[in-house]
């Protein structure tokens, strides 16, 4: 649910920024196709504060361990209709991460569908991973939680970057990502003359729980944080 913190960012950003490029990975795959869709900060902020989200973690314990414990059915089914809801303005990347080579991929403009977004927020343990064309990607925020190599390679020199996860929601899961980045091929790296101006929360947004359940006022507090650390940011003149 931290994603929520992406849309309070917008919210603040959204009349003093216009992006020629939007990326995601994981939940922000999800605000970053509302957003080159061109919904406005309002539209995003509903879609977080919906009481619909409470059932995008409901355990399904019977089912195979590698399909997560969660129901997926509630969540391909909001992906979808996001997906269907908007059609790209501005130009969008959406990165994944290719199981079990542990590698990241960018997915770009008109090949995005509705399951390679499924595919960014397939959180290892919680959703099944998703096929695309034969092979199996899972959660884009796995190696990295900024690809900014993707923003780079879609031709970005400039870029406001949002890191919901600066900081783990706990110690289980720094760990647990932590032991994946070491095994996998280290990611690509932006160039260093790229400029980026970074927005993360000034403190914590929750615990695990909050992260995984959804709960308003949790929600609530993600949004507010997001729009009063945008505030605070100083960009570089309107269409500059």
């Amino acid at each position: 649910m931290f994603g929520a913190y992406q849309a309070g960012v917008w919210k603040a950003l959204a009349q003093r920024l216009r992006p020629e490029i939007v990326v995601g990975a994981s939940a922000g795959a999800l605000n970053a196709w509302a957003i080159a869709g061109g919904a406005p900060p309002a539209d995003l902020i509903d879609y977080w504060l919906s009481p619909e989200c409470a059932s995008l973690a409901t355990f399904r314990l019977l089912q195979a361990p590698w399909r997560g414990v969660f129901d997926a059915r509630p969540l391909h089914a909001r992906i979808r209709r996001l997906w269907e809801a908007y059609r790209p303005q501005t130009e969008i990347g959406v990165v994944a991460t290719e199981i079990p080579r542990l590698r990241p991929r960018l997915f770009r403009g008109p090949e995005i569908e509705w399951r390679h977004l499924a595919a960014s927020t397939a959180v290892l343990a919680c959703y099944p991973q998703i096929r695309i064309e034969g092979r199996i990607y899972s959660d884009g925020g796995l190696l990295e939680t900024l690809p900014l190599w993707a923003a780079v390679q879609m031709g970005a020199t400039r870029i406001v970057a949002v890191n919901v996860l600066a900081r783990a929601p706990s110690r289980l899961a720094g760990w647990a990502v932590r032991g994946f980045r070491e095994l996998a091929p280290a990611p690509p790296a932006a160039p260093a003359d790229i400029e980026v101006i970074a927005i993360f929360p000034s403190r914590s947004l929750g615990r695990l729980r909050e992260a995984v359940f959804w709960r308003r006022e949790a929600v609530q507090r993600c949004l507010e944080m997001g729009e009063q650390d945008a505030a605070q940011v100083a960009l570089w003149p309107l269409g500059g």
